[in-house]
């Protein structure tokens, strides 16, 4: 059995094949109906109105309906277009067992619990004709596939055939009404329109399934009884034919398979048994552990299957339908029907070569599986499942093409598989030994060798070398030399398709397909949703392979595509330029044409052959926007301009390849507001002046062209805007444009006339009009506003714009050969702005077209239509505000056939630092704070960088210069590079000049010395601190400069701890045993001499005072042995030890051994003695208890305890 779908679901009781679509339907028992793709594996629709179990469905051969039938006793019917049940049709008593659309009327039968079966017309909706008989429920009834037959199976143990070919008469000429029997009559006792036939005794107890044979008189059964049985039938009679026992429980459902001679029955025992239906022998059983069987379904088209059971479904078939063939040269050499046949391409000459035998089991998948041949030796290896796996060995006679009537005796051998190596020799895989045994002709062993892998199959991979498979590896093996020659992890692969000299190799898995070289060096990996079927390389290198429904291309680079869509899964053979040759699932050859532009173009471009390309694009329909968004996708979008007759797909394309003047072209087609607009962003950018102008007056955008002009310093149409804000009334717009200008008269002017009295007199006052500013303030009489006193005014006089030129300086360089050769249209680029430059382009800012004038002096004046009706201008001469735009812009190049191509824009200089350094320091130089933190907290395990924050920010900023160019334009950064000098390449790329280096840590380091001294313990420990967090941001030149960080690191948490501990101890008031403890502890962190002579004198005093006389003397034994240069510690020390000695006793007992060797917890300041477990740190390697696991450092406050790092990294000499 080959599963090809599996579901999970509820019990499936009913099941239906769609003819053409791969659909089937399932209906559960908790009344829901599912849909699904059993090719796809998804779940299309679910249908879900039954109440109750829903046991019959069936789909209509054409129309798009399906019938159900539930224990609510309802058929429903079903658009599955529409989502939607259309109708319902009542009328049984009792549950519906089974329900059927008729293959060419539209009826529907029916079976019931309610012991009848019933023939309904969808159309009318109404019921035709009840069959009554059984005396038992009704389990299933069925329409014969041709003739005027029902069958239907009863618990009354009985098989009926019905004969409705009187109900087909009627409806193809029906009779009149008062000849036909009263409807009544036709309810209750059931009409003649059907009559039994026959009634098929012989189960011995209720018959669960009845189906007709498709073609013959042949009817096979399943019951309670456990038996299958064959019944025959002729015109006047039917009999029992045969009985198929082996079925331990009730027989659930049988049929006759359309394709093959077997019958196919499942059953309550948990199996699915297949049957010969000649011989009536068991040929096969397939079992599931839990589930039973309830209803079985052959495709009415293809070779599937599909059983449902307790807990979902199975789609399935029985058998292969892959032939066997090998392709040698101009010929592709096949098995079909126990022949060995031969196809010629050329000739297109398909001739028979010999007969081989039968296979000697009586089994499915007994037939050829692969075939292998020697075109030199005209010798075929035929490999198949035979006695669980063989091989056949044929020498094909010179004159036997043609006469091939006796069966040539073949040498057989055992092994999993088995392909030609050389001339006259051939590998044989034996599985069990996981050897390769190389055979003559003679088929005796020559040589044998292990394989390097556990093998299940072997492949030919040129001469002398094999491609050996195993679960999820390929390796190419050489049978001489016994080496592996490469290796590949790889999906289960099934076929294995090698180019014509032999450079490339195609691995084809069920969903994917691998492409590698000849060393097996990984290329490409492709994956499909449908199954992948078969393929072979074209003469271009690109290749074509088939799913079960397309036929698609794969290019070197992986970029793939479909060719052309299939009704039939096919195998190709080989290819001839546009002809594909394959194999379909019958053994026939055909040639199918295709056309391959679409890939070959690809193809072209991939390889960069751009007159190819050219050619192409002049000559052929390679329109479609799958192709569009290709070459968008490569960056070609200038390519795909040229495909394109859609104005919109134009004008992106051509914004998206800077090609302005063909957005421009584009955007006139269109004419919308948003492409104007998105025009000008777009000429904004490449600094084209006159096109964002045209944009904005075709968007009547006035606010946007006023700004414009200002900073272009355009102030003639400056003033027209102004004027033209003043004819629409709009006073903001123009009370800016007379800020811009620095026109104070006219703003006192506007303020006046819009009532803002007091502002227009404050604007002429502190301006200098005095004229105006008397007149106003009589206006304004006691309102007249105060100037502040002892301010100085400044005046709002707009500064003069930098630059007063139209467009930016472009790049010039030559088109490229797209642009050059493509364009169709004849025109130069002057020709596209000689239409820009003429009267037009005023035209969307004509002052006749302002709407809603509300100066009511000038409504009369401005009918521009009337004026121009009349040939002069009547009226206001308003000709000036016509924004005619200049005949210079817009233009995007000004000489010869060169256009602007915006140049790529280097790499960032960050970018190159972060890019060739694995150092965290340069990372927070270039900014790229993420990776800097994803880099220490790899290195140093350090998770809290609250710390770090401001020393990112100092990094990064010091290694920058920032400079303004002029007051417009942003601040300019420019990155300040390391060991820079004058006589280095520019091209070349130093690391970042970093603000912190390790000389500055040695002054930290003394500075912190210095204040512990001083006892400034606070100070200090701030010092030691902030050396522990630059220290990640240190960059160093040489390997002894690493050791010294690292060196550096332990001073300073020795130092951090025994200062911790030590603050610690001075908040303690009340505990005078820690205190003393804690004094203890500090004398055994790391520090310079005198600091150790200074702890060991404290922690000697605080136990002396405390009475711990035996534990202060011997601080001051260790304090004489550091021979202290002071002579008030060595007095002091002397006076401690003569007190001890006269009472050698502790007070109050410490957690203090000091001849016990220990460090100190960096968290809990507790001794960890030598032998008990601890975590460290993995920054500064500070010990901690193993409860402090996971928490943050409390000495660094940086890394987290325990946490797994690999190191620090502060030199490029550590990463070379």
């Amino acid at each position: 059995m080959l599963t090809k779908f599996e579901t999970k679901s509820n019990r499936v009781k009913g099941l239906s094949f769609h003819s053409k679509r791969p659909w089937i339907l399932a209906s559960l028992h908790s009344g829901v109906i599912q849909l699904w793709d059993y090719r796809m594996g998804t779940l299309i629709d679910r249908f879900d109105e039954h109440d109750g179990p829903v046991r019959g469905v069936h789909f209509h051969h054409s129309q798009p309906l399906f019938v159900s039938g539930g224990d609510d006793y309802k058929i429903k019917v079903w658009n599955y277009k529409l989502h939607r049940c259309l109708f319902t049709l009542l009328g049984h008593l009792d549950y519906i067992r089974t329900v059927q659309f008729h293959h060419e009327y539209p009826w529907i039968v029916s079976a019931s619990d309610d012991q009848t079966i019933r023939i309904w017309n969808w159309q009318s909706r109404t019921c035709i004709s009840v069959l009554t008989g059984h005396n038992h429920y009704v389990m299933c009834a069925s329409f014969h596939p041709k003739e005027d037959l029902v069958v239907s199976a009863s618990l009354d143990q009985t098989v009926r055939v019905w004969d409705i070919g009187a109900l087909r008469k009627k409806t193809v000429s029906p009779a009149d009404d008062i000849l036909r029997l009263p409807q009544m009559n036709t309810d209750l006792f059931g009409g003649v329109d059907a009559v039994v036939k026959y009634v098929l005794e012989g189960h011995d107890r209720g018959v669960n399934w009845a189906s007709f044979h498709p073609t013959l008189p042949l009817i096979v059964s399943g019951a309670d009884d456990r038996q299958v049985k064959i019944w025959r039938m002729n015109d006047t009679k039917a009999w029992e034919v045969d009985t198929l026992r082996g079925h331990m429980n009730n027989v659930s459902c049988v049929l006759f398979h359309t394709k093959q001679d077997i019958i196919v029955s499942n059953s309550e025992d948990k199996s699915i048994r297949v049957w010969d239906a000649t011989k009536r022998t068991g040929l096969q059983t397939f079992r599931r552990e839990h589930d039973r069987f309830w209803i079985l379904v052959a495709h009415p088209e293809m070779n599937l299957l599909a059983a449902g059971h307790d807990s979902g479904m199975i789609v399935f078939k029985l058998e292969r339908e892959r032939p066997a063939f090998s392709v040698s040269g101009d010929s592709v050499i096949y098995v079909k029907d126990r022949f060995i046949r031969s196809f010629e391409y050329s000739t297109l000459k398909d001739t028979q070569l010999i007969q081989i035998r039968r296979p000697g089991s009586s089994g499915l998948n007994q037939g050829p599986r692969t075939l292998s041949y020697s075109p030199s030796e005209n010798a075929v290896l035929i490999c198949s499942d035979v006695d669980g796996g063989s091989y056949e060995l044929y020498v094909i006679p010179k004159d036997s093409y043609g006469r091939s009537d006796v069966a040539q005796e073949a040498k057989r051998g055992v092994g999993g598989s088995a392909v030609f190596v050389a001339r006259n020799r051939f590998a044989v895989l034996e599985k069990t030994s996981n050897q390769i045994l190389v055979k003559n002709l003679k088929n005796e062993i020559v040589k044998k060798s292990v394989l390097p892998i556990a093998t299940d199959a072997v492949f030919y991979a040129g001469t002398g070398n094999l491609l050996c498979r195993s679960e999820d590896k390929v390796v190419i093996f050489d049978l001489q030399q016994r080496i592996i020659l490469g290796d590949l992890q790889t999906p289960f692969v099934r076929y294995v398709v090698w180019s014509h000299d032999m450079e490339s190799v195609a691995l084809l898995s069920k969903h994917s397909i691998v492409i590698a070289d000849k060393k097996l060096v990984h290329r490409c990996t492709l994956h499909e949703t449908i199954r992948v079927k078969s393929g072979a390389w074209d003469d271009n290198g690109v290749f074509i392979y088939t799913t079960l429904t397309h036929i698609k291309y794969c290019l070197p680079n992986g970029d793939c595509g479909i060719i052309k869509t299939l009704d039939i899964p096919v195998y190709i053979s080989k290819i001839y330029g546009s002809t594909i040759f394959c194999l379909d699932r019958d053994g026939k050859n055909r040639p199918i044409i295709v056309n391959s532009t679409e890939y070959i173009f690809k193809l072209s471009l991939l390889k960069k052959r751009f007159d190819q390309v050219m050619g192409m694009i002049k000559n052929s329909e390679l329109c479609g926007q799958a192709m569009i968004a290709y070459l968008q996708q490569k960056g070609f979008p200038q390519v795909a301009l040229y495909f394109v007759k859609d104005e919109r797909t134009r004008f992106n394309l051509a914004l998206e390849s800077g090609n302005i003047e063909k957005a421009l072209e584009a955007a006139k087609n269109i004419d919308e507001k948003d492409y104007w607009y998105r025009l000008g962003v777009e000429a904004l950018r490449q600094g084209n002046a006159g096109i964002v102008e045209y944009a904005y007056q075709k968007t009547k955008n006035f606010e946007r062209l006023s700004f414009h002009y200002l900073i272009t310093g355009n102030l003639d149409k400056l003033s027209k805007m102004m004027k033209i804000a003043e004819v629409k009334n709009d006073v903001m717009g123009q009370f800016h444009d007379a800020l811009y200008l620095g026109d104070v008269q006219e703003r006192v002017k506007i303020l006046e006339n819009v009532g803002h009295l007091p502002l227009a007199y404050i604007t002429a006052a502190v301006h200098g009009f005095r004229d105006i500013a008397e007149r106003l303030s009589s206006e304004l009489g006691e309102n007249v506003p105060t100037l502040p006193e002892g301010r100085k005014a400044s005046l709002l006089i707009p500064p003069r714009p930098v630059l007063c030129a139209g467009d930016w300086p472009l790049l010039m360089v030559s088109k490229g050969i797209f642009e050059g050769g493509l364009d169709d249209t004849g025109k130069d680029e002057h020709e596209y702005y000689e239409e820009a430059a003429d009267a037009d382009w005023g035209e969307s800012l004509d002052i006749g077209e302002v709407d809603n004038l509300n100066n009511g002096d000038i409504t009369t004046v401005l009918d521009v239509d009337v004026a121009d009706e009349n040939d002069d201008e009547g009226g206001w001469d308003l000709e000036d505000l016509d924004l005619h735009v200049d005949t210079e812009t817009p233009r995007a190049s000004t000489k010869g056939p060169s256009v602007f191509v915006a140049p790529t824009p280097g790499m960032p200089v960050t970018q190159i630092w972060v890019q060739r350094s694995s150092l965290a320091a340069e990372h927070a130089a270039a900014g790229n704070f993420d990776t800097a933190m994803r880099l220490l907290s790899r290195q140093l395990g350090i998770r809290n960088f609250a710390p770090l924050k401001p020393l990112f920010v100092d990094v990064h900023l010091g290694s920058h210069s920032f400079f303004s160019a002029f007051t417009s334009a942003p601040v300019i950064s420019l990155p300040v590079e390391r060991g820079w000098s004058e006589s280095e390449s520019p091209n070349v790329r130093r690391p970042p000049a970093l603000v912190y280096n390790f000389s500055q840590l040695e002054e930290k380091l003394k500075a912190g010395y210095k204040t512990t001294t001083a006892g400034k313990f606070s100070e200090a420990l701030r010092n030691f601190l902030l050396i522990l967090h630059t220290i990640p941001l240190i960059v160093v030149e040489t390997r002894r400069e690493v050791d010294e960080v690292k060196e550096l690191i332990i001073i300073v948490k020795e130092y951090v701890l025994g200062l911790k501990m030590e603050l610690k101890r001075r908040e303690l008031k009340n505990d005078p045993a820690r205190q003393q403890e804690l004094a203890a502890y500090f004398t055994h962190c790391n520090l310079q001499l005198p600091h150790v002579r200074l702890a060991l004198q404290n922690a000697m005093t605080v136990c002396f005072k405390a009475k711990n006389l035996s534990t202060a003397a011997n601080f001051a034994r260790r304090l004489l042995e550091t021979n202290p240069s002071n002579e008030n510690q060595a007095k002091t020390a002397r006076q401690v030890l003569q007190a001890a000695e006269r009472n050698m006793k502790d007070a109050a007992e410490l957690n203090y051994d000091f001849r016990n060797p220990f460090v100190v917890c960096g968290a809990t300041y507790v001794p960890i003695y030598r032998g008990q477990k601890d975590v460290t740190c993995p920054y500064c390697t500070t010990h901690f208890v193993p409860a402090q696991h996971g928490r943050v450092c409390a000495v660094c406050d940086l890394a987290v305890v325990g946490a797994d790092a690999s190191g620090l990294m502060c030199s490029p000499t550590q990463v070379r």
